[in-house]
């Protein structure tokens, strides 16, 4: 490793030189996914002096032998007996698989910091408990959330700062397959399930925004989240300041599942941007990874930011500084529970034929 890449691993995620003590973490892998190959081997590899996997347990034997034997460490049966290895301080969650939310149960019961790759289809209920556990075992708990970290997003955050100004009008679409064996285009942002997904671009859109919505309205056509059949959602999120609503940030989101298996080629014919955002001085335009085009009075500007580091290693580095610091935050908990609860209203809206008011903190569900 160079000096130049020794530097810039030594830097934290807002650039500024860490000044932590560093030490390697011992972690434990539970379950592998769709994303090993692609983003958390290299990633571990990468972050070789800061994690050092010592236990395995997938429910693929010969999957969790291979990744085993790549990364020098044991290959375990039971998520119960990984996680009570006393070689293991930290869990990552990369793949929810047949036990759910399980194993962060037992990751509270035995106060082992926690990495969630995703995946989880929960309710309200489910995902209220799991942070009500959380608190109260003190542990610190992060969820993968790539499309805030990705290098687009956070080159936009410093425009709306700098240049573009407030957002006022925002469009998110993301077009996928029927089949669930063809990657859709989010596939190197969370993959997974498709109500993972969708989770994913509210929570996205918010965070762009920076607040949290005032009122929900959508609509749907067929099943959107999962089944064999076509389908379409459309979330529309008003961040009116007053009610009644008056003028405020507006945003739509359009879920397309719309394509049929075997058309895989038309997903990405004259694909829309993935976001497109209207700010009080400027317009911009958002392709994952890493490609922003902004328009102000000076005219166009196209930035590429392919440089960065990848999307999967960032987002390690942010859960490694979080346990050295043991600052046992869940704020990224409590923001899927927010996400869960607009994504549950949005489906409410689409019964009832109306918008629905949102309540801050969220209310159980009523239906």
């Amino acid at each position: 490793m160079d000096s130049q890449q020794q530097a810039k691993r030594k830097r934290d995620d807002t650039g500024n030189a860490s000044r932590l003590p560093e030490r390697k973490i011992r972690v434990g892998l539970i379950g592998l996914g769709s994303g090993w190959e692609q983003r958390y081997r290299p990633a571990l590899r990468a972050l070789a002096d800061r994690f050092e996997v010592r236990a395995v347990c997938e429910q693929v034997r010969c999957r969790a032998e291979q990744a085993a034997a790549q990364l020098g460490a044991d290959v375990v049966d039971g998520f119960r007996s990984l996680i009570a290895r006393e070689d293991v301080e930290a869990i990552l969650m990369l793949a929810p698989q047949w036990y759910g939310p399980l194993p962060i149960f037992a990751a509270c019961d035995m106060q082992k910091a926690v990495y969630c790759a995703g995946g989880l289809e929960l309710d309200l209920q489910q995902a209220q408990k799991i942070t009500q556990r959380v608190r109260q075992a003190g542990i610190a708990f992060m969820v993968e959330l790539p499309r805030r970290h990705a290098p687009a997003t956070v080159r936009l955050k410093e425009l709306i700062a700098t240049r573009l100004g407030a957002p006022e009008l925002v469009f998110c679409h993301l077009r996928g397959c029927w089949s669930d064996s063809f990657p859709s285009q989010s596939d190197s942002f969370g993959g997974g399930s498709r109500e993972g997904e969708l989770l994913e671009l509210v929570d996205w859109c918010c965070y762009v925004v920076g607040q949290w919505p005032r009122y929900v309205t959508g609509l749907m056509y067929g099943d959107p989240s999962g089944g064999e059949k076509e389908g379409y959602m459309m979330i529309c999120l008003d961040f009116s300041a007053s009610d009644p609503p008056a003028e405020g940030p507006l945003v739509q989101i359009s879920y397309e599942r719309s394509i049929p298996a075997g058309w895989e080629e038309a997903i990405t014919y004259r694909r829309p941007a993935a976001l497109q955002i209207h700010c009080r001085q400027g317009i911009g335009f958002l392709d994952l990874p890493a490609r922003v085009v902004w328009f102000d009075e000076a005219g166009r500007h196209l930035e590429s930011l392919e440089d960065d580091r990848p999307i999967g290693e960032q987002m390690l580095c942010q859960f490694y500084h979080l346990l050295l610091a043991q600052n046992n935050q869940n704020q990224d908990l409590d923001d899927l529970f927010r996400t869960l609860y607009i994504l549950h209203q949005a489906r409410r809206s689409h019964h009832l034929g109306q918008r629905i008011r949102l309540h801050w903190p969220p209310e159980q569900p009523d239906c």
